[in-house]
């Protein structure tokens, strides 16, 4: 069963974290943190949610996503900004760790928050996403990466749409690049369709002003936290590398890598199965 709330967050500017969270154990939370940004959390309760039986996982919308705060000045949408709502979060629920997991765009969020507040995260999982900057030429020469994001190419050059309209219509065309399985593309659509789109974050990002994700000398300094970390990725990832994880895993002593073959950058919709055994096993480690 799920729980849904409120919960305030800060108040210059005023912001309250619409979070879904499932009633269990108290003594495990996992907290999950959704990439976009401009999504929702919706799209990962499945098959986190199987994890319920023992473990408390939360699911928030980020600022200016789902049922979020909308509507604030350009400017408060940041990164820092985001991960800084997280850890209040966890002091609202007086929450002194949890296991943190953050999904594409949310894992760089998961990691500012990881460098920010080491004490507050037990271990954290970094899914389909990169510690790592992605090389230029990462992808340079992959012919069917090419095709299969041609018509989300072409969304995002159409000046007929715009707002939460563009940000579903990219969403939605770049599903076939996302998933690898074709059999797994009819469910993707399915989960997209369900996610209360935004475009609060697209402003900033379009006006050039959205702060990176990216946390400078992230590598180092996760190594410096000691805090256990996986990186859980899809081997044929068309939007983070594979390739920079085993790279990733050398330069961080405590992490360690889940690369699940056949999956795309929607792993855990790819490969749903292997996704959780991976994420179970590393977070029931002690």
């Amino acid at each position: 069963m799920f729980i849904e709330t409120l919960v305030p967050v800060s108040s210059d500017p005023a912001v309250d974290l619409f979070v879904t969270q499932t009633g269990g154990s108290a003594e495990r939370p996992l907290l999950v943190v959704h990439g976009g940004p401009d999504w929702d959390h919706t799209y990962l309760r499945e098959p986190v949610a199987e994890l319920a039986d023992h473990r408390r996982i939360i699911l928030p919308d980020l600022r200016g996503c789902g049922r979020s705060t909308r509507g604030l000045a350009d400017d408060a949408y940041t990164p820092a900004a985001a991960a800084g709502d997280l850890v209040r979060l966890l002091d609202a629920w007086e929450i002194g760790r949890a296991d943190v997991l953050g999904f594409s765009y949310g894992g760089l969020i998961a990691q500012r928050l990881a460098l920010a507040a080491p004490e507050r995260v037990r271990r954290l999982v970094i899914a389909s996403s990169s510690v790592l900057p992605v090389p230029p030429d990462a992808f340079e020469g992959w012919q069917e990466r090419t095709e299969r994001m041609t018509a989300e190419a072409g969304v995002w050059s159409d000046p007929s749409l715009s707002g939460p309209e563009l940000t579903r219509a990219a969403a939605l065309a770049a599903a076939p690049a996302n998933v690898w399985r074709p059999e797994a593309l009819p469910g993707c659509l399915d989960v997209l369709r369900g996610i209360r789109f935004s475009a609060e974050w697209m402003r900033p990002w379009q006006a050039g002003t959205l702060p990176s994700a990216r946390h400078p000398d992230a590598a180092q300094r996760l190594a410096d936290t000691g805090i256990p970390v996986l990186l859980l990725h899809g081997r044929q990832d068309m939007t983070f590398p594979a390739d920079l994880v085993e790279t990733t895993v050398e330069l961080i002593p405590t992490a360690r890598a889940a690369v699940i073959e056949e999956a795309g950058h929607m792993t855990h919709i790819d490969q749903p199965r292997a996704w959780l055994k991976a994420l179970d096993d590393f977070l029931s480690e002690d």
